[in-house]
């Protein structure tokens, strides 16, 4: 059976091109950075949000780690939304590797943290505080329904951080889908930070890895923290060839999956017993069950998903309600594949 996947835009499968461009890969040992396919996905990563160098890395949750731990030391502390990635979903790894406590502010719904509370959070020097280093914003903010950042927000953001001494760190995992649907560039929505992170395995659709860029000098330490925690990869240009190509190839599409999700969102409205939490802006459609409507006071997120895989559609309950669940479009979803999707909602449902 061919499932239709909505679990995540991290499902991808590489294209037919992407797959060659990967078997002609030429590499090299990253580590010694000798790998011209890292340096030129490097190049062209740095370039597209705006920064001095980039560095490709295993992961999103890697980048960040990397991006924090770079930025700040042991009892520091880093400003962050409570719905953030990096605080909801990231093993805690900045304080736990890194000793960098977090202090979680309450996002609004557009994904951005109010900069009153920001200012309020910043600590004092006083013996009895950790040292305020970094403050953390996420654009598109998954959370918060793939929110895009307004754009004047992370600008203002950023005076204000770097006003009081701190870096500001972005993570821009989705970050090309914020651009697709804000009409701007990368670049422009990462101006003023000190570091970005960019996921290639997400609607990019390459199978994996990320790519962390800021400045020359922060390059130069993020590389050392990349190979203390392990990711300091060889001949990695098979993988990073993925990448290149994602670049060239699947930017412009993103547009794609923007309107696949609101053709999927305009759908779940009109099925009994389904609301949308938020009205999708880019890919990620987010909802809710009423189970008073289906006629199944049973029903739960856990068991819907569980209904929906015998007919090949794959969704998963958002966890942290049991009646909420996301679902995400991506390269390999189409538009029929989005009818046929809500037909299996419909079914189920009835």
């Amino acid at each position: 059976m061919r499932f239709i996947d909505l679990r995540s835009d991290t499902v991808t499968r590489p294209t037919d091109g992407m797959r060659e461009a990967m078997a002609r890969a030429v590499v090299g040992d990253d580590v010694y950075d000798e790998d011209p396919t890292v340096n030129r996905l490097q190049e062209m990563m740095a370039e597209r949000v705006g920064a001095d160098a980039g560095l490709f890395v295993a992961s999103g949750t890697m980048g960040n780690l990397v991006a924090v731990l770079s930025h700040a030391g042991r009892g520091d502390e880093m400003i962050l939304g409570s719905l953030a990635h990096t605080y909801l979903y990231e093993v805690g790894a900045a304080a736990g590797l890194g000793g960098v406590h977090p202090w979680p502010i309450p996002n609004a719904p557009d994904g951005t943290l109010p900069l009153d509370a920001v200012a309020t959070a910043i600590r004092d020097v006083n013996v009895h505080f950790p040292t305020t280093r970094l403050l953390c914003l996420e654009n598109t903010h998954n959370r918060c329904g793939g929110a895009v950042l307004p754009l004047d927000y992370t600008p203002a953001a950023c005076e204000l951080a770097h006003a009081r001494g701190m870096a500001v760190h972005l993570d821009g995992a989705r970050l090309f889908n914020a651009a697709a649907a804000a009409g701007r560039t990368p670049a422009e929505l990462a101006r003023g930070v000190d570091s970005v992170m960019v996921c290639l395995s997400k609607g990019l659709g390459a199978p994996v890895g990320s790519v962390l860029c800021g400045s020359h000098a922060f390059i130069g330490i993020a590389k050392r923290v990349r190979k203390m925690v392990g990711g300091g990869m060889r001949q990695v240009g098979v993988i990073a060839a993925a990448g290149v190509y994602a670049l060239e190839h699947h930017v412009e599409r993103l547009a794609v999956d923007h309107e696949n999700a609101r053709r999927l969102a305009a759908g779940i409205e009109t099925i009994p017993g389904l609301r949308l939490l938020s009205t999708p802006v880019t890919n990620l459609v987010y909802l809710e069950l009423d189970p008073g409507e289906t006629g199944d006071p049973s029903i739960d997120a856990a068991a819907l998903s569980k209904r929906l895989k015998p007919q090949g559609v794959l969704a998963n309950p958002l966890g942290s309600n049991r009646y909420q669940m996301r679902m995400v479009t991506h390269l390999d979803v189409s538009a029929t594949d989005i009818d046929q999707a809500l037909d299996a909602l419909r079914a189920t449902l009835r």
